[in-house]
């Protein structure tokens, strides 16, 4: 078992910068590759960003690379994802999940991911 709790939304004008964090306990925290995915009102959730259980291999999406970086602290049993020059179209809820399966992928699907924060909103306003 995982248990994934996000923080660190909120509301930010464009071009400004949030770092969420994601804090896991349960399951010894680097046996596991972490992701970042989001939702926005009306739409799917999508892939942001993805780590593997070392944090040497990272993955992220086309639309948020330059301006996001995901990162983990194992030490800490932390995941963050930087977000800088935000834009409105990054609003959304934002979600992290664990993939316990194969930690040495950084997966954009999320069928690979077996445990789910609750989220945290980020409204970016223009």
């Amino acid at each position: 078992q995982v248990q994934l709790v996000e923080s660190g939304g909120g509301l930010v004008q464009a071009g400004g910068s949030l770092r969420l964090s994601c804090a896991a306990s349960g399951r010894t925290f680097n046996s596991y590759a972490v992701g970042w995915f989001r939702q926005a009102p009306g739409k799917e959730r999508e892939f942001v960003a993805a780590i593997t259980w070392s944090g040497r291999t990272t993955n992220h999406a086309d639309s948020v690379r330059g301006r996001f970086t995901i990162s983990r602290d194992n030490g800490k049993n932390s995941i963050y994802l930087q977000m800088n020059n935000l834009k409105p179209e990054d609003t959304a809820v934002y979600y992290c999940a664990a993939n316990v399966k194969n930690s040495y992928i950084a997966s954009r699907e999320q069928g690979n991911y077996d445990y789910w924060g609750q989220g945290t909103q980020v409204t970016v306003s223009s």
